[in-house]
């Protein structure tokens, strides 16, 4: 037998052992997550923007989209360090869950529908998140993604409330092209 065909051979077998399920490791916890982005707020001085997502969420894709847009990924994350948690997953994504996701979705707020958000300060405490009021004796409703003008103007101070850095030309940016999106 030749040395390829053996160590092929090896592989193969190495492989054909392993148990199922274990070729992908599972997604970090929530804790994991939220703690390394609180050691990086804390060493930038900045506000955690918190996401919680799931694979079947259409806002949640734009929302994402959003985000990495060119001209609003490097505005963003010049104060906020962004994080995203995957949470309320179909069961044939189930496995995608960050471990604890439900239980920080609680602590900011939610559940009330997905993508829902919260900016946190380094620490992990609330500072607010996308549910604005909707007027005397109603309850709170979550904005989502930002799309229509009220959600914008919530999402907007949001943003001022997190960051006393942001700039009033860094916020414009963000509001601008949130106002132009398109359906």
């Amino acid at each position: 037998m030749s040395v390829k065909m053996s160590i092929g051979l090896w592989t193969v077998l190495l492989f054909s052992f392993l148990p199922a399920g274990r070729a992908h490791a599972a997604p970090p916890t929530a804790d994991e997550i939220v703690a390394r982005a609180g050691s990086q707020a804390t060493a930038e001085k900045k506000a955690i923007y918190l996401r919680f997502s799931a694979s079947w969420c259409g806002w949640c894709k734009r929302h994402d989209a959003f985000l990495d847009r060119p001209e609003i990924k490097p505005v963003f994350e010049k104060y906020f360090v962004p994080i995203k948690l995957i949470v309320q997953e179909s069961d044939a994504h189930k496995a995608e869950e960050n471990a604890g996701g439900e239980g920080w979705l609680k602590k900011v707020g939610g559940p009330e529908g997905l993508p829902f958000s919260a900016f946190l300060d380094a620490k992990g405490e609330l500072i607010v998140n996308s549910k604005r009021p909707t007027g005397k004796g109603t309850e709170a409703r979550n904005i989502g993604h930002p799309f229509a003008p009220e959600e914008v103007d919530w999402f907007v101070g949001m943003m001022k409330k997190a960051s006393t850095r942001i700039t009033p030309e860094d916020l414009q940016t963000i509001e601008k092209a949130l106002r132009a999106q398109k359906k």
